[in-house]
């Protein structure tokens, strides 16, 4: 995260294409041919990657009515934040967002409509009735929660620790980067929970996250702690020149890094909300969330 948005994270757009050119060709390639739990019935061995889970399994929600839902969901995002929502080719809206909510309407046995807006206009669109909801990674703020209501979260914002495969810690612990060199951009939420629960490293400020990132392939630096889902897009890209590797697991803290994405609805309109938490519960116990996680984030940001 360079600069993060008051409203999403975010990274410059030319730099978010670049990066996701090779994402996407990989993703595609990984693509899994059936459900996690067909796969788990058919005796294969689970994924290396590691999907997130948002959900209790052992709660059981009520199915939500479908005389009071819309006969037709009219979910709008955004075009420009690869890989979750992006203008594919034939200029299709394609992403792990996009078919997160095809997904939905799916499961709630609805049609489905996926407009594209500015991310500035994405609250007006929902505010002002021209969508039903927002799936764009709208940040659950006071100021946007004045006027929608969030569904639990589906994903989660992470930080991770990045170092040179083979040459960096066996775990991300106070305790073994207290003698490592560490880039940061300065003035970040990443900086400060840096200095706040490992400040005996040798914390390192950079203007962006690519001066941090070249800085720990050369050597000058032994590790680079930022965004996961951007490092994850790095790792995976030509960019890094396969330098480099995650060191320990994820960070979460909700107070730094915020809570993540959740699919907002109009305030006040509960009966859309709890469908929601409904048929994203649904997806993950179906194993449809595991397929689009391994679809689109082939180097899991978890």
């Amino acid at each position: 995260m360079d600069n993060p948005s008051p409203n999403r994270v975010r990274q410059p757009a030319a730099a978010r294409f670049a990066a996701f050119v090779v994402v996407l060709a990989l993703a595609l390639a990984w693509a899994p041919l059936g459900g996690a739990m067909a796969q788990q019935a058919a005796g294969a061995k689970p994924p290396a990657v590691k999907v997130p889970n948002f959900w209790n399994v052992e709660r059981r929600m009520e199915r939500p009515d479908a005389a009071r839902l819309p006969k037709t969901l009219r979910f709008v995002t955004a075009d420009d934040y690869p890989p979750f929502n992006f203008t594919g080719a034939g200029g299709a809206l394609a992403g792990f967002n996009v078919d997160l909510a095809r997904a939905i309407c799916d499961e709630l046995g609805a049609s489905c409509t996926i407009a594209a807006e500015p991310f500035d206009q994405i609250i007006g669109a929902v505010e002002q009735g021209r969508a039903d909801a927002a799936i764009a990674g709208i940040a659950a703020t006071p100021v946007s929660r004045a006027s929608l209501e969030f569904s639990e979260r589906y994903l989660g914002t992470p930080a991770r620790f990045v170092g040179r495969a083979g040459a960096g810690p066996a775990d991300a612990t106070p305790e073994l980067v207290a003698s490592k060199r560490v880039g940061v951009v300065g003035r970040t939420a990443h900086e400060a929970y840096l200095r706040s629960f490992f400040n005996e490293a040798a914390i390192r400020t950079y203007a962006d996250l690519k001066g941090a990132q070249e800085a720990l392939r050369k050597g000058d630096i032994d590790l680079v702690f930022g965004d996961g889902i951007t490092l994850a897009i790095w790792l995976n890209g030509t960019d890094s020149g396969g330098c480099c590797a995650f060191v320990g697991g994820p960070f979460t803290e909700s107070r730094f890094f915020g809570d993540g994405f959740a699919v907002a609805v109009r305030a006040g309109n509960d009966g859309l909300r709890h469908a929601m938490d409904y048929a994203l519960q649904r997806i993950w116990e179906k194993g449809i969330y595991t397929d689009l996680y391994l679809r689109w984030f082939p180097v899991s940001f978890y």
